[in-house]
């Protein structure tokens, strides 16, 4: 299939893996990329050092285009920016900050830049500042989300409609016929993140893999909108920032009892109660862990098949 999308990014299908923290090493890139998507390293869960060797390592097993997500937030932003304009990365996503900040240096470097977004003020301001493209990223997503609590239903269409760029549809889509949707709502490609998590390549802790595909409706929550607002699968630590949120606390006290390094505890150590567990809502739809490249064709031919499907209806 070619489009905005895959000749953007010089790949096969229209279908990006997300750059998920503790979940998107150079082994689910790499897969996702020599299935014909683009597959993300994340860099969010990486020091610099760390993410210089997932590039690295990403080169060597994949001849076909990857990308790198950077959540501007992160400390450590210009160290890993030189480092991958040092390693020649040619796609870069951006998050979780302002597009204004970096983008001219990415595109003054050759680099296509993606900015993922939750609402269309920020959408237009991405394309003011020159980005690619937008992820645009509805609430069903998993991980940090946005404040606005749009659906992805709600916001592509919208987004589509104010800017002129690629938009890249994110939140809820784990198969075919949620491409299709996505595409019929204006999206020129998918970001998928929840069904890559379960990857055999996911870097995610088996544990982790495992309470996704045994998880149901209602599973998950967004959580900590005083800080960041997150989506986490409910164990005892979402009860107790539930809890916590239910008494009114404030931003610090909701900082004192995230501490440090709690997304690692969970996701890629593997601590199913205290950890914190980043997942979509989609995560009642996944029943199997599978290779990327098995994840990958299922959505395509989904979309494929369900195409058709519509094609055949008599109105």
């Amino acid at each position: 299939m070619a489009n905005k999308i895959t000749a953007l990014f010089g790949i096969k299908y229209p279908i990006v893996q997300a750059g998920m923290v503790w979940c998107s090493g150079w082994r689910l890139a790499s897969a996702v990329a020599n299935a014909g998507g683009l597959g993300i390293v994340g860099a969010g869960s990486m020091y610099p050092e760390v993410l210089r060797e997932h590039i690295r390592k990403c080169k060597v097993a994949t001849v076909h285009p990857f990308a790198v997500n950077v959540p501007l937030l992160y400390p450590n932003v210009q160290e890993i920016m030189g480092i991958i304009v040092e390693e020649g990365v040619k796609i870069v996503f951006t998050s979780a900050g302002n597009p204004a900040t970096w983008t001219s240096f990415l595109k003054e470097n050759g680099i296509t830049v993606v900015h993922v977004i939750a609402n269309t003020k920020f959408a237009i301001k991405a394309e003011s500042c020159g980005v690619d493209a937008v992820v645009a990223e509805g609430f069903e997503a998993g991980g940090h989300n946005g404040r606005e609590e749009t659906t992805t239903m709600c916001l592509v269409p919208m987004v589509r409609e104010a800017v002129k760029i690629p938009v890249i549809a994110a939140g809820g889509i784990g198969a075919g016929a949620a491409m299709l949707a996505a595409f019929a709502l204006g999206a020129d490609g998918v970001q998928v993140g929840s069904a890559f998590a379960v990857a055999e390549e996911s870097s995610a802790h088996p544990l982790f893999k495992n309470r996704i595909i045994q998880s149901g409706e209602g599973d998950t929550k967004l959580s900590m909108k005083k800080l960041v607002p997150v989506r986490l699968l409910k164990n005892e630590f979402a009860d107790v920032i539930a809890q916590a949120e239910a008494e009114g606390a404030d931003a610090d006290r909701l900082v004192r009892i995230l501490g440090r390094a709690r997304a690692k505890l969970g996701m890629f150590e593997g601590d199913m109660e205290q950890g914190e567990l980043e997942i979509g809502q989609v995560s009642a739809m996944l029943k199997a862990i599978k290779p990327a490249a098995v994840i990958l064709n299922d959505i395509w031919e989904g979309f494929l098949i369900e195409k058709e499907r519509i094609s055949t209806i008599k109105f």
